[in-house]
């Protein structure tokens, strides 16, 4: 995404206290170096000429501040009081960042007091009823090896920011590390200006999660390279049976509410898909352009073919209930049961015989354990969100950008959607390995603008 944006990250104050982390600040010494505050990556790589002629500010503005170990913190590691909590929708990974933050508080910096707030942000509410679990590297050790939250998680309640701040408070905790999507660093933001409100020096970290990918300025969210590879496990199935009856069709419905990411990924990763459909590219069901039309064709010359669809894809053809979820998020028609039955139904009324088999992997993908590049990616996210907390940074979340890790400041992450571009070269990839056509829609259809964001 173009532009220039204030990537600035918010401080408790200023460091004082001299880290237990021996490391160095020279080079070729064979000792990892410390981080400092003045040490940036710049956001914008693409360039062209027209940049380049007019010196543009992006180039000077654009920088964003790198994640690690700083040589002075801001709290006394014997005075911390840390808490964790994941929020949302479970996410392979979700036990490795809790892992990584233990370890790295414990083993790395001496931290004694830290407390895992059960089932989200409603574990702090009192009429819930959940005490709070006492974390060390004992306890987390293996979490890892299993898939869901070892500390559970829920829908909801980010909202309450009020009850949020006075559970902090009485809690004692002077660092909170919250691990969600969208919605849940919303609530964070949220809780930390309350905080500010009311003088106290508490640290809010986020740790994005969203299998969807969807969080704008992060390259890649944890949890969805695991996510690719059992829904391409999926797609396999899925190809197998088709190819292995009389005009068979596999349809594989995949994560993806507003960003097509899993499905997009999946279909390049499978090289079996021979349409997708995701929710930033429109398409017709029916007339001589539409998906109905080109899905008849490929079953009379090919005899088989296996469709992705991304759960927000083709919404527009459903039945909008206008409702929310308890994250905030607009509920979705099943596009994948009303393709399949649309499906069976237009193949039927032309007599041709197919063998359709449908398949939802979402729930086995969201609770599988991460697989091991998830592992490694949310080891250092949770590494770099303590050494950020410890140096009283707040209303941030930990990313990778240009292969980077880095500080994000959350109303920035969570101002928009991630998406995938129409008119990118990741979907020009993408059509490349299904052969679908670029657009199935009729002459007279009438397209909304595309929201692509100069984004890849």
């Amino acid at each position: 995404m173009k532009g220039c944006f204030d990537f600035t990250i918010d401080e408790l104050g200023p460091c004082k206290v001299l880290s237990p982390i021996h490391l160095s600040k020279v080079q070729n010494d064979y000792r990892a170096n410390y981080v400092t505050d003045k040490e940036y990556i710049r956001y914008t790589l693409d360039v062209n000429e027209e940049d380049l002629a007019e010196d543009t500010k992006a180039f000077s503005q654009n920088l964003i501040q790198k994640a690690g170990p700083r040589e002075y913190i801001y709290f006394n590691p014997k005075h911390v009081n840390a808490g964790i909590c994941t929020c949302g929708g479970l996410c392979p990974g979700l036990n490795d960042v809790i892992r990584s933050i233990v370890r790295c508080l414990y083993n790395r910096y001496g931290v004694r007091r830290i407390r895992g707030i059960r089932f989200g942000f409603k574990g702090l509410f009192p009429e819930q009823g959940f005490d709070t679990i006492d974390l060390s590297p004992d306890i987390v050790d293996d979490i890892h090896k299993t898939g869901g939250s070892f500390l559970g998680t829920s829908r909801g309640g980010g909202d309450r920011v009020q009850d949020i701040v006075d559970a902090i408070e009485a809690l004692n905790m002077n660092m909170v590390f919250i691990i969600g999507g969208d919605g849940t660093q919303r609530g964070a933001l949220e809780v930390a200006e309350e905080i500010e409100k009311r003088g106290l020096k508490v640290s809010i970290v986020g740790v994005p999660k969203t299998v969807d990918n969807d969080l704008i300025f992060i390259q890649k969210s944890f949890g969805f390279d695991t996510a690719v590879q059992k829904a391409t496990e999926a797609v396999g199935a899925a190809h197998m049976e088709a190819h292995s009856h009389i005009n068979g069709i596999g349809l594989i419905k995949l994560m993806g509410r507003e960003s097509g990411f899993i499905a997009t990924a999946t279909a390049l990763a499978s090289h079996e898909a021979n349409f997708c459909l995701i929710p930033e590219v429109p398409f017709d069901l029916d007339g001589p352009e539409g998906f109905l039309a080109y899905l008849e064709d490929r079953i009379r010359r090919r005899h088989h073919a296996v469709i992705i669809v991304a759960e927000g894809a083709g919404q527009e053809h459903l039945h909008a209930t206008n409702e929310h979820d308890a994250s905030g998020n607009k509920k979705l028609g099943d596009i994948g049961t009303f393709l399949r039955d649309r499906i069976i139904e237009y193949f039927a009324e032309r007599k041709i015989h197919i063998n359709l088999k449908y398949i939802d992997p979402s729930y086995q993908i969201r609770s599988a354990p991460a697989a091991p590049t998830d592992s490694i990616y949310c080891e250092r996210l949770g590494n770099n969100a303590v050494h950020a907390a410890m140096a009283g940074k707040t209303k941030l979340v930990i990313g990778l950008v240009h292969d980077k890790y880095v500080h994000l400041p959350i109303r920035l992450v969570t101002a928009r959607r991630h998406k995938v571009n129409p008119e990118g070269s990741l979907w020009r990839d993408a059509l490349d390995a299904t052969g679908q056509p670029i657009l199935m829609v009729n002459a007279k259809t009438e397209l909304p603008p595309s929201e692509n964001g100069n984004q890849d």
